[in-house]
């Protein structure tokens, strides 16, 4: 039996960080629901070329495009014992597409960690995030400030905040995401696969209890 992981964290929770050393400790594959859109839009896969037209209208992504292109990725050989799903599902009905989709596949979700941090620590996390023009290096004007002000201590460019990483846009998505995700944690909660992590210690405290949850399940 092939054994899926599904780990929920709202923004700035470190979700990709951890679902990445999780994998790797686990020997499971990572599977990112924003790669596996990026990968099939960038080689214009039918998927890719279909969720496209959505997305040039300013729509949503169907579900059924979505499940289709994690249909056809969890079917790659590298998920042949199973994956950590990061990003996927992000609703109940994806979570009900998920548990068909794996019975096929002869999986299934065995434990659903969901990284909790409250709002005040991830707008702090977030809105700290400051970029570089040049090339996209990260600092943060608490726990990685550059050596001067507002330049690159790397090549020396202007650092500037993005418009994703501001206070005020920092809220919405956060509100956004507890709104959309709550029923999910409810349906995991009532199939007693969800773990409660917090996420506001270091990430190699938060990587160790998530992995003591997983194993105890």
């Amino acid at each position: 039996m092939r054994k899926f992981i599904v780990l929920l964290g709202p923004p700035g929770a470190g979700k990709g960080t951890q679902a990445k050393m999780l994998a790797e400790k686990l020997a499971l594959a990572h599977i990112s629901s924003g790669d596996i859109f990026r990968e099939n839009l960038k080689t214009q896969t039918d998927l890719g070329k279909l969720a496209q037209i959505y997305i040039d209208r300013g729509d949503l992504v169907p579900d059924d495009v979505t499940i289709a292109m994690i249909e056809a990725r969890l079917q790659k050989p590298d998920c042949s014992n199973g994956a950590v799903l990061d990003g996927f599902p992000r609703t109940p009905a994806q979570a009900d597409a998920l548990k068909e989709m794996l019975k096929k596949l002869e999986g299934e979700v065995v434990s659903v960690p969901f990284i909790n941090v409250p709002a005040e620590v991830l707008v702090e996390r977030l809105s700290g995030r400051w970029s570089c023009r040049a090339q996209g290096h990260v600092f943060h004007s608490v726990n990685n400030p550059p050596k001067t002000e507002g330049i690159c201590d790397l090549d020396g460019s202007e650092l500037y905040q993005r418009d994703d990483d501001k206070p005020e846009t920092v809220k919405r998505r956060i509100h956004v995401y507890g709104e959309q995700t709550a029923p999910l944690l409810d349906y995991y909660t009532k199939a007693g696969l969800l773990v409660e992590i917090d996420g506001t210690r270091e990430i190699d405290q938060v990587a160790f209890d998530l992995l003591k949850a997983i194993k105890r399940n």
